[in-house]
């Protein structure tokens, strides 16, 4: 296979990369308004969000891997395990941190993901991103902090160390999960789940919430964040954990949106502001990358006529 074979295989590897994390970004977004528009406290959301979770991705990969799951499972391994603990941990420390401090805080530390998975890759793995994505990081990442600025403010210690506990996790979990392209890191989220409900109900989170909640969680926790949870966990096969982390900044801005459409909590001129930064500079790094990719075919289709 020569160079240019090989940089177009390279580019739709990507490509499917791209697809894989946008889309299951579109399926997280309407995480924030379905969390807002319940009533519950924070460990009886917890509780019945793991429980559901953990059902959830047991069927849909005993439908996709049948007799295989065991097996598959094995071969991830123990960086496997991390990646479902790390599920763990930012679920528990997004949830904790919005309960005790602003989530203008929460959402300036979260935005810092990218950063860090693409600083874990770097030392540990030694893959290094193009200056471009580094650029795209810095513009997405000064587009989200600009959106929670007019949210910002004090809060309890522990809501910002759990808020940097949920950001590191997020990060350590694609990087790692990046690190094994063979195996399907998603199938540990069902580990991840199962310890999320169990941490939660040590704490008193098994209750009923009502049937209006535990509809609203339902909705969620089946309909939404199993395929969601699974599509974003499997982006790193194919693009950088770090690529991975700057879509999921995209779905500060869709569930933003969503809260304002449904609830009327009218976003701020920061908010606005710091949305469209971040919708134009990912709109323009896909042109790009789609420019690439008709180069790169156009290179191939010459290099091997019919």
């Amino acid at each position: 296979m020569n160079s240019v074979s090989e940089q177009a295989l390279i580019h739709q590897t990507r490509l499917k990369g791209f697809m894989i994390a946008g889309l299951g970004v579109l399926l997280l977004s309407p995480d924030a308004l379905l969390v807002k528009s319940t009533s519950v406290t924070p460990v009886t959301f917890l509780f019945w969000r793991g429980l559901l979770l953990a059902l959830s991705f047991a069927v849909i990969n005993s439908v996709r891997y049948r007799r295989r799951l065991i097996s598959e499972m094995r071969l991830c391994g123990r960086r496997g395990l991390y990646c479902g603990l790390a599920f763990a941990g930012s679920t528990l420390g997004f949830v904790m941190g919005m309960k005790h401090t602003a989530a203008g805080n929460v959402l300036v530390i979260l935005n810092t993901a990218p950063v860090i998975a693409a600083l874990l890759a770097w030392a540990i793995w030694r893959e290094r991103l193009p200056l471009r994505t580094w650029v795209l990081i810095l513009v997405c990442i000064s587009g989200a902090t600009l959106m929670a600025a007019g949210e910002m403010g004090k809060g309890q210690p522990l809501g910002l160390v759990m808020a940097g506990v949920a950001a590191f996790s997020l990060a350590s979990n694609l990087a790692v999960a990046r690190s094994r392209p063979h195996a399907d890191m998603s199938l540990m989220l069902i580990f991840g789940a199962l310890l999320v409900c169990v941490v939660a109900a040590f704490f008193g989170g098994m209750t009923w919430p009502g049937w209006r909640d535990f509809g609203l969680i339902v909705l969620l926790c089946v309909g939404f964040l199993p395929a969601a949870s699974i599509l974003i966990q499997t982006g790193p096969r194919y693009i950088p954990a770090a690529e991975v982390s700057l879509f999921l900044l995209l779905e500060t801005v869709l569930g933003t949106l969503l809260v304002w459409i449904f609830l009327d909590e009218l976003p701020g001129p920061l908010a606005f502001a710091g949305g469209a930064i971040i919708l134009t500079a990912l709109a323009i790094n896909g042109f790009i990358e789609d420019r690439r990719q008709k180069r790169l075919r156009a290179k191939s289709a010459l290099a091997h006529p019919s």
